[in-house]
């Protein structure tokens, strides 16, 4: 009976937790335009490192952990990258459909001869 219960209990765990990940997400305005992200990234930034001090006081670690690498890029520039690239991608998605066609037929014809 317990070997059935556990792949429920583990799906259930996954389904919450990835639940939980869109509603904060979503809480948190990082679903919306590049603005509201680019704001919530700037609050995390600032947020972060007094977070992970707290932490460490109050389990009494006197490990100092390195300090967070520097994100040097504007999510205002990159928020929308992929999806551009995307768009691009099938853009010309025709036009290369035909050239393939084209350059397979020619390859084909070479092999009949």
């Amino acid at each position: 009976m317990a070997h059935r219960i556990f792949p429920l209990i583990k799906l259930v765990t996954k389904v919450g937790v990835a639940g939980g990940a869109v509603y904060v997400a979503y809480d948190q305005r990082l679903l919306g335009d590049s603005v509201q992200g680019s704001e919530v990234l700037t609050k995390a930034k600032a947020a972060i490192p007094p977070a992970v001090d707290e932490w460490m006081k109050y389990f009494g670690w006197e490990v100092r952990l390195p300090s967070p690498p520097k994100i040097e890029f504007s999510a205002l520039e990159t928020w929308n990258t992929g999806v551009q690239k995307l768009t691009q991608t099938l853009s010309v998605a025709p036009t290369r459909a035909c050239e393939y066609t084209s350059q397979g037929w020619q390859y084909m014809k070479g092999l009949a001869k």
